[in-house]
């Protein structure tokens, strides 16, 4: 995405990163391929792979190459379908092929300025980006009005916040939020398997560090 004049073309992977660490990233690809219909929820807490062709799960749009997080995440939920394995958040974020296209995205950041080189923390640089974004994209009142590139770049800036507007029964039933208790009642059914750390309902995390353990509309 371009940041109205900045030097920096960042994608909602790269935002979500430098917002939530590994978890928002992972978060944010899983909702992209939930848009295009190749995922939904399995058993709670759970993503599944409901298409084989992700190109082909809506005809009236032209097919583009998979990001190297979304095809990593795809890897991942087949080898775990062949498992009769359930996968959350935590599993595929943990999975080889997810954590090297974590570490490229880091790669490109460091490389940017964006990303510290010891501990892989944003920048002063980094958290007056997000400062930046947040400010002009403010989190979402609806599900609809929004492109599939909104929505992501809403997911990636505030993180649960964006989640429980944007795609809340996929969010719930597959761990990416969990369920809300207002007055002692509670507003949605079931709470998710592992949800995963790290990604705030729409705060800016910036001190995140380490790999993380885990992650964040179609059929929704």
């Amino acid at each position: 995405m371009d940041d109205g004049g900045t030097a920096f073309r960042l994608t909602p992977y790269e935002i979500a990163l430098l917002r939530g660490g590994p978890p928002a990233a992972v978060t944010v690809a899983v909702v992209a391929l939930h848009l295009r219909g190749a995922v939904g929820a399995g058993l709670p807490g759970t993503i599944r792979r409901t298409s084989t062709d992700t190109d082909a799960a809506d005809a009236e749009r032209p097919p583009r190459p998979l990001p190297p997080l979304e095809r990593a995440v795809l890897d991942c939920l087949d080898e775990r379908d062949e498992l009769d394995e359930p996968a959350g958040l935590r599993e595929i974020a943990a999975h080889p092929s997810v954590r090297l296209a974590v570490a490229g995205l880091r790669t490109g950041l460091t490389a940017a300025g964006l990303l510290r080189t010891v501990l892989p923390t944003p920048t002063r640089a980094a958290r007056r980006l997000l400062r930046d974004l947040s400010e002009r994209h403010a989190p979402p009142s609806a599900r609809h009005g929004l492109t599939e590139d909104g929505k992501l770049l809403a997911v990636a800036l505030h993180g649960k916040a964006a989640l429980r507007v944007l795609v809340p029964r996929f969010a719930l039933r597959a761990g990416l939020t969990e369920r809300v208790e207002v007055g002692g009642k509670r507003l949605l059914g079931h709470s998710p398997r592992n949800l995963a750390p790290g990604d705030g309902d729409g705060t800016l995390a910036p001190h995140w560090c380490g790999d993380g353990g885990g992650g964040g509309s179609g059929g929704d």
